[in-house]
């Protein structure tokens, strides 16, 4: 028994796939997707679904199911598992833009009613059907030529479907690699974008500040003049009071020189105190009294007097 599923719900046109999707995710409107059968290395299966995972997951059981990376998926999620099919991206190097309708029969998509009913898509002389082991449960797709797969299908006891392509809702094959590529892209145009605005702003900013510099300068003309009148004023006294008590305690070391020397003694210590008061000392022969020369003997040092003034 053959039963072709014609729906009313799915007798609107048919829209074309959201931008993105197909044809390497490009920007703009996709071409409106044309049914296709891939003639080999189609497979389906299930995995567990995991919510958030589901691509990643269906990508990497078709992705060793294929023995390569590069390979076109579609699935559903119905009753805790992903339903998915998938066939290498060569195998669709000739009809970029297609899907096929085999997949309108994963459960929960529009030619799907249970897993007791066999699904067949026929094209060109080539077919494939869809059906799921009632002892096992597992999902088994095949493929081959029209006039040996569906006579050994039908013999089947089973409820069969024709998928009816211009009825069925399409479901578009996906492709992790050109959505990676899609991602970054999309990060080198912001990081791009980021830089711009970045360079655009601190610009901006050194403007302003730049500007701010030339229209805001303080005026500082009468703090630099009392400065400068200050520096002179300390720098006159500075130089007043270094010369003053230069030439005076100058002239009064020479005076004591001389007069120490004149007696056969020597001068040892001159010292200015804090409070500009004076106090020296001299080695002078023990024939001579101290007050000859206004001292006070302090001891003998290496046969001389050591004597004190503060004058």
């Amino acid at each position: 028994m053959t039963i072709v599923a014609e729906k009313n719900e799915h007798l609107a046109p048919k829209k074309p796939a959201r931008p993105g999707k197909i044809k390497g995710l490009m920007e703009g409107t996709v071409p409106e997707l044309q049914p296709f059968l891939p003639a080999e290395d189609l497979i389906g299966g299930s995995i567990p679904y995991v919510l958030g995972l589901e691509d990643e997951g269906v990508w990497n059981a078709a992705a060793q199911s294929c023995g390569t990376e590069r390979v076109h998926y579609c699935y559903s999620v119905d009753e805790g598992r992903c339903w998915y099919l998938a066939v290498p991206s060569s195998a669709l190097a000739s009809n970029p833009d297609s899907w096929c309708p085999l997949a309108a029969a994963l459960p929960g998509n529009s030619e799907y009613w249970d897993r007791q009913t066999v699904y067949i898509y026929e094209q060109e002389g080539a077919a494939a059907a869809l059906r799921w082991d009632q002892e096992t449960g597992r999902m088994q797709v095949f493929l081959g030529a029209s006039r040996t797969l569906l006579p050994r299908i039908q013999s089947m006891e089973a409820n069969f479907v024709t998928i009816n392509p211009e009825v069925a809702k399409p479901v578009p094959w996906k492709n992790m690699a050109l959505q990676r590529e899609r991602l970054s892209r999309m990060l080198i145009r912001v990081l791009f974008l980021s830089g711009i605005a970045v360079t655009v702003v601190s610009l901006l900013v050194w403007v302003g500040a730049y500007t701010i510099t030339n229209t805001l300068t303080p005026k500082l003309d009468k703090a630099r003049q009392a400065t400068a009148e200050a520096t002179n004023q300390l720098m006159i006294s500075a130089t007043n009071a270094l010369q003053s008590n230069t030439d005076k305690h100058l002239a009064r070391v020479i005076e004591l020189l001389n007069m120490t020397s004149g007696f056969g003694g020597v001068l040892t210590r001159y010292e200015v105190k804090a409070n500009d008061s004076v106090e020296w000392e001299a080695l002078i022969p023990s024939a001579v009294q101290p007050g000859q020369i206004n001292a006070v003997a302090q001891g003998m040092e290496s046969g001389r007097v050591r004597v004190k003034g503060t004058n």
